[in-house]
């Protein structure tokens, strides 16, 4: 398979709605990484859904760097500050081939977004050596729908983090106002190209797209609008992992609206919602 990218992709990037232009191969964009693979950890992960740890664990590869601005950032150092080692395509290869060897049930990219050139690249590579496990594209759902449509064929599981549909949300506190237009059409794109998630006879999931949202303290109207819309769109089979562990990380001390946790009430209120409109959730899946 060729490469699903231009050789200059970097020079003027417009990999991701922001459109920076910049020319990554001298400076870094928004993402703070330039056109180099960082990659901040790699380990089996037993900390993901069932559906993607199993016994073996979720190969899962931390990017460095991020094309979103959370306040609210729980991996801040990594996102925010691009902590990580600059590696070659090929370093990237046999990590991917080394988690497959360790008995991993998928490779799981968190962040890689503003990577995703390069590692579109280790993919290819690492299936033509052997790589024969599911890919994750675990991202915040900033994702330009051209860019994605490269990388059909190469992910089997998309996980897409829809943060909010408030249009004040996303620009106060993700630096990106037009996340809630951004994310609806990704979304559709992501089930468009793989469907709903499926699974094999352990329970693993093989394809498909799999939905997270984080509560947020204040914002339980969101969250339902964020559900309804999914119910609505892709469709109550969809599979949501409606989450409750938010906290107060990095900045989000600033902004005494967002600096606690959410309370069990508004997180139940909304997961009653789910619930009611019929959702695959996460919680619920034997």
């Amino acid at each position: 398979m060729n490469k699903p990218f231009p050789e200059n992709v970097f020079s003027s990037c417009v990999i991701c709605p922001r459109e920076c232009r910049v020319d990554r191969r001298k400076e870094a964009g928004f993402c703070k990484v330039k056109d180099k693979l960082k990659v901040a950890s790699a380990f089996p992960h037993f900390g993901e859904e069932p559906v993607l740890t199993g016994m073996g664990g979720s190969g899962t590869i931390f990017l460095s760097g991020c094309n979103l601005g959370c306040v609210f950032c729980q991996n801040f150092e990594i996102s925010h500050f691009a902590e990580g080692e600059e590696i070659s395509v090929d370093d990237l290869v046999n990590i991917m081939l080394y988690l497959q060897s360790r008995g991993c049930h998928n490779i799981n990219f968190v962040t890689p977004t503003h990577q995703i050139p390069l590692i579109a690249e280790g993919i290819i590579k690492a299936k033509e050596k052997g790589l024969n496990i599911p890919i994750v594209y675990n991202c915040g759902g900033y994702e330009k729908v051209e860019t994605l449509r490269k990388i059909e064929g190469l992910i089997d599981i998309y996980m897409p983090d829809i943060k909010t549909f408030n249009r004040e949300f996303a620009e106060k506190y993700l630096f990106a106002p037009d996340y809630p237009e951004i994310v609806k059409e990704a979304v559709k794109e992501m089930f468009r190209q793989v469907g709903n998630l499926k699974t094999d006879t352990r329970g693993l999931a093989t394809k498909g797209v799999l939905i997270r949202h984080l509560v947020m303290p204040g914002f339980t109207q969101d969250s339902k609008e964020i559900l309804k819309w999914i119910a609505e769109n892709p469709g109550r089979d969809a599979y949501v992992n409606v989450m409750e562990q938010y906290f107060p990380a990095f900045r989000a001390k600033e902004f005494p609206e967002i600096a606690r946790r959410v309370t069990p009430e508004e997180f139940q209120e909304v997961y009653n919602f789910a619930r009611r409109l019929g959702l695959r959730l996460a919680t619920e899946e034997v």
